[in-house]
């Protein structure tokens, strides 16, 4: 699998697609990797050129110890502008979940010319997205790092705490559409030794991103960038409000709301698919 060194960190990413198609930035979200585009990306390939990193300390990009390397989104979102101008990327369409909002909207707040169009799967940027009893423990842990306020947080990146991320919302009759192997992958790698250190560090940043949200709602306002968003109506993370949010500050924002919860991905996939290349094909 490809890889590239920024900063004297390696980075994987998944690519696929003509080399001179349009470029569909895919961005994951927490606890996952590129692993989590597995099924959206051979629907997209004959059109575009999707190129899926994994975040440093994701997936099977490098892990530097967290003791070495200060993992905030700051940080995050520096890497992967420099991987993007390392792959020469100079125009590029953002697909965001979870925690790759954060970190593709502050590439959007540096180069703004950079960014065609945004799709948001479960990608928040905006307070009333925050699903109130999924954030309590964060926004705890955000007041005050202790003891105490770690405790619970650590229970999100458990084998039980990841496995609920990915199935909760989801309806019975589709929960055989979510391949254990998911979740189970994601959890052997959060597993691994010093990932504690690396995920609480970057849960206990979170507050940064929120500090930022009038930033990006500036971005929106001044930008009118074109921008799909593509949602599981049953996450309990990431509500659906925070979808119908995007259309205050993009009146032409696009807002699907799947019957599905947080990784729509692994239920909604042809759809989303589908809906993607419609956007795209009127974005541009």
């Amino acid at each position: 699998m490809p890889t590239v060194t920024v900063r004297g960190h390696r980075i994987h990413y998944a690519e696929a697609g003509p080399a001179d198609a349009p470029v569909l930035l895919l961005l994951h979200g927490f606890p996952s990797s590129s692993h989590m585009f597995r099924e959206l990306i051979p629907l997209l390939a004959d059109r575009y050129r999707l190129i899926a990193p994994d975040h440093l300390g994701f997936g099977a990009s490098a892990a530097p110890d967290a003791a070495e390397f200060p993992y905030t989104f700051a940080e995050l979102a520096e890497i992967t502008g420099e991987f993007t101008e390392r792959l020469g990327l100079t125009e590029y369409a953002l697909y965001i979940q979870d925690y790759g909002a954060p970190i593709g909207l502050r590439l959007a707040l540096t180069h703004p010319e950079r960014v065609t169009a945004i799709i948001t799967q479960n990608g928040n940027a905006y307070e009333e997205g925050l699903g109130k009893e999924a954030w309590a423990p964060v926004l705890a842990l955000i007041a005050e790092r202790t003891p105490e306020t770690e405790a619970p947080v650590r229970e999100i990146y458990s084998l039980d705490g990841i496995k609920w991320q990915y199935l909760h919302g989801v309806p019975e009759d589709q929960r055989h559409l979510v391949d254990p192997v998911a979740y189970e992958h994601d959890a052997a790698l959060i597993a691994r030794p010093g990932q504690s250190e690396i995920q609480l560090d970057l849960i206990s940043d979170y507050g940064s991103n929120l500090a930022l949200y009038p930033a990006f709602h500036d971005y929106f306002r001044t930008s009118q960038v074109p921008l799909l968003a593509v949602w599981g109506a049953h996450d309990e993370i990431f509500v659906p409000a925070g979808a119908l949010a995007y259309q205050r500050d993009l009146p032409k924002a696009e807002v699907h709301l799947l019957p599905t919860g947080h990784f729509a991905l692994e239920t909604h996939a042809v759809q989303i698919a589908a809906l993607i290349r419609d956007f795209l094909s009127r974005s541009r």
